[in-house]
């Protein structure tokens, strides 16, 4: 996987296929390479070019243990559609990775052509700042969580009742949580704190980014109900909502998912929602 300094900064990116660039942001946490294991292969066999990145903060990029804001997220990823000579491109993201698309989108419109956001939000509700506060007081109590049930915990969090009922499945999500573990360095706790203040909202209604909205339907992270927002204030942007799935809906029901994306780069099915 090669690399590009973006103000300073060292991101480690990955660059496949030919065709149209589509360029993919990750959510907290985890790697930009998790988008291999299902999107990835589909826009590629769809005739694509797919750019995947670690943001800053997550290894191998940089850690940046001196903190970072959403903007310099924002500027990361404008900084490779740039240096790569992309844009304007379809840029994709899911949760923290979909914040970074819509401002994205808000800040810089001339490098997006599309934009897909996955498990959004355009505000911070008291649950979602109850369960960071929460979270930030692991980090500032240096505790860590016995890894079985920190792999327990993140799959209640994370996946759908459909999941958790399969046990073999279950079986399997806990295996790989519990194997691959979770960041609790000190760039992830400055990614927890990089949610949408009050007031984004209203700014998303200058946003004229042709855009998909994805919500999971039994996402405990970021509810449906929270992703409709961010589409309400999109002028024009197409809200689809996947049934069966969690805050990991894009790794629980990748075909469903996948098939929205494409059908929204071809400009098919553009109004209602989808329980497929």
């Amino acid at each position: 996987m090669p690399d590009l300094r973006i103000g300073g900064t060292r991101l480690h990116y990955d660059d496949e296929g030919s065709g149209e660039p589509v360029v993919m942001v990750m959510g907290r946490g985890a790697a930009g390479r998790v988008w291999r294991l299902h999107q990835e292969p589909a826009l590629k066999a769809a005739g694509h070019r797919v750019v995947t990145f670690t943001n800053r903060g997550i290894p191998p990029s940089d850690p940046c243990p001196q903190g970072f804001t959403i903007d310099d997220m924002v500027a990361d990823t404008a900084g490779l559609i740039e240096q790569l000579g992309l844009g304007p491109c379809r840029v994709v993201g899911t949760s923290l990775g979909a914040y970074v698309v819509q401002e994205l989108m808000l800040a810089r419109p001339e490098l997006v052509s599309q934009g897909v956001l996955m498990a959004t939000h355009g505000r911070t509700d008291a649950f979602r700042r109850a369960a960071i506060d929460a979270e930030l007081s692991l980090h500032t109590a240096g505790l860590t969580l016995p890894a079985p049930y920190a792999a327990w915990n993140r799959a209640q969090r994370n996946l759908s009742p459909a999941t958790l009922d399969d046990e073999q499945r279950l079986q399997d999500w806990l295996d790989l949580f519990e194997f691959a573990g979770e960041d609790t360095g000190p760039s992830s706790r400055v990614q927890l704190e990089l949610t949408a203040p009050d007031g984004r909202l209203t700014a998303y209604r200058q946003i004229r980014t042709p855009t998909l909205v994805i919500a999971f339907a039994d996402d405990a992270v970021l509810p449906p109900r929270l992703s409709r927002e961010v589409a309400d204030a999109i002028p024009g942007a197409v809200y689809r909502e996947v049934k069966d799935c969690g805050h990991y809906g894009y790794l629980e029901r990748p075909d469903a998912v996948n098939r929205l994306m494409l059908d929204f780069f071809r400009g098919a099915g553009t109004s209602g929602s989808a329980g497929r």
